[in-house]
């Protein structure tokens, strides 16, 4: 499925027009000149000037708004896709019971898995990339992942 340029290009301005709008509300800093609403304003400003322009290229090139593509035809590719938002929604509802260990690691086991990779290499490669995603996170960042049903192992 493709969206035209005319759809991306509203839904920026919309989202541009309703980060403006919010930021109204921000607290002035006393004695500057700028506060805090700058930075979200000027981006915010930014995706209505470029949907705008993504807005009279659709406009122009005279395209359906919804166009299916060729792989939307494929029951594999649609399950694959619809497969990583339920990774996500998972992850979500698991990661705290289970853990970002367990969770992570099944995860990535399954995508891999669905997406065609051996099983074996799918294994060693989810293992690894959550721990090292856990140790980035969790040891230099200081992110504080969950540990789950694992809280007794925290190292």
């Amino acid at each position: 499925m493709k969206l035209s340029d005319s759809v991306w290009g509203l839904l920026c301005i919309v989202f541009g027009a309703a980060v403006l709008i919010h930021i109204q509300n921000f607290p002035a800093m006393p004695g500057q000149k700028y506060g805090p609403a700058m930075f979200p304003g000027l981006i915010a400003s930014g995706f209505v000037i470029c949907g705008l322009l993504l807005l009279a290229r659709g406009v122009k090139a005279k395209r359906a708004l919804l166009e299916w593509m060729e792989w939307t035809r494929s029951r594999t590719h649609v399950l694959r896709f619809f497969a990583l938002f339920a990774a996500m929604i998972f992850y979500i509802v698991a990661s705290e019971p289970l853990g970002f260990l367990l969770t992570s690691a099944l995860v990535l086991f399954g995508l891999f898995m669905l997406f065609g990779v051996r099983m074996g290499l799918a294994a060693v490669i989810a293992l690894v990339a959550t721990l090292t995603i856990h140790f980035l996170f969790y040891k230099i960042m200081r992110v504080p992942l969950p540990w789950g049903i694992l809280t007794g192992w925290a190292w």
